[in-house]
């Protein structure tokens, strides 16, 4: 009868074992999640399925949702929302969920500002709001997020200067903030971030000059494409940008820059593109840069070269896909 009664056991504890095992979703990001569906359109609400954003075992997780677990429960570290025409003001809820790694809400049709609360999310590493309809300043305290590596802001109508406080970002590689409305100066401090690789802040009304920008000694260390085109950028091209030795991408077209060209530039060893086009740069740019083994395309038509300036590579529109620097 002992067999039997292992049998009995084992049937009646199975149950309670499965309980032991599915982890609960913290009632914290539960009631967060809860909060953005009510405030979501239809698009996304008949996607979203139960009351728990991770599944409760017969359902699945919600979609654009993912969740860790950690200790006795589950929490959600990422959210992607985006294409799906969300409208209104940026979610608040969103920033009680404290483990989000990613944030992404790009494509929709969210106005307002981004709220001060942003800083609470310590954990994010990628936050995407590109293509929507936000607008007013950013708010300073995006510069708690310490672990951030990627911010897409570009295609929104922020306005204000661009806060000095995204040098507060130690982990920062990738910053959009092109289409937008931003003034001012672009502050000099983005050229401590160690790790910035690309630094986009074309077609905005910024003033200042380059000099000003890389005035810090050693900056911008690991920068690769910097983009500064379509603003209201004036003085010349400094010599010391040629310090900026990991540089492939240079975007200066469409600003009111003057002054020649250093020859300097030339020596840049990982050049590719350099964009001069529709300034007020005048004299001979240097045989060096024609005889670059890696500068595909220069572009010089707009300004008041010397008659023989030539350009190199055909003229078209160079378009970097946001995707090729997500991870």
């Amino acid at each position: 009868m002992a067999p039997v009664s292992n049998w009995v056991f084992l049937i009646l504890i199975f149950p309670l074992l499965l309980n032991l095992g599915f982890s609960k979703t913290l009632k914290r990001d539960v009631k967060a999640l809860n909060e953005i569906k009510a405030s979501l359109g239809w698009r996304v609400v008949y996607a979203w399925v139960g009351d728990d954003p991770c599944g409760d075992g017969d359902l699945p997780p919600w979609s654009g949702v993912t969740c860790s677990t950690q200790g006795d429960y589950r929490v959600v570290t990422e959210l992607e929302v985006y294409a799906v025409s969300i409208v209104g003001p940026f979610p608040t809820a969103v920033t009680n969920l404290l483990d989000l790694t990613r944030l992404d809400l790009h494509n929709n049709k969210l106005t307002g500002p981004i709220p001060s609360q942003i800083g609470r999310l310590k954990r994010l590493k990628i936050l995407n709001l590109r293509w929507n309809k936000l607008q007013d300043v950013i708010p300073p305290e995006i510069g708690e997020l310490k672990s951030l590596t990627h911010l897409y802001l570009s295609f929104n109508n922020f306005k204000g200067e661009i806060p000095k406080e995204l040098a507060n970002l130690p982990e920062l590689r990738y910053l959009y903030l092109h289409e937008n409305r931003f003034s001012g100066r672009i502050p000099a401090e983005l050229g401590t971030l160690q790790h910035l690789r690309h630094l986009d802040v074309g077609n905005n009304h910024l003033v200042g000059t380059i000099r000003e920008l890389i005035r810090f000694e050693g900056c911008f260390p690991a920068l690769r494409n910097l983009y500064l085109n379509n603003n209201y950028l004036t003085g010349g091209v400094p010599a010391q940008l040629a310090n900026l030795s990991n540089i492939e991408i240079l975007h200066l077209s469409y600003n009111k820059m003057s002054g020649i060209i250093p020859a300097g530039l030339a020596h840049i060893p990982r050049l590719t593109h350099l964009y001069l086009d529709h300034n007020q740069f005048s004299g001979r740019i240097a045989d060096a840069f024609y005889k670059h083994p890696y500068l595909k395309e220069m572009y010089i038509e707009g300004n008041a070269f010397r008659p023989g300036v030539n350009p190199l590579g055909v003229h078209k529109v160079l378009e970097v896909s946001d995707a090729d620097f997500l991870v």
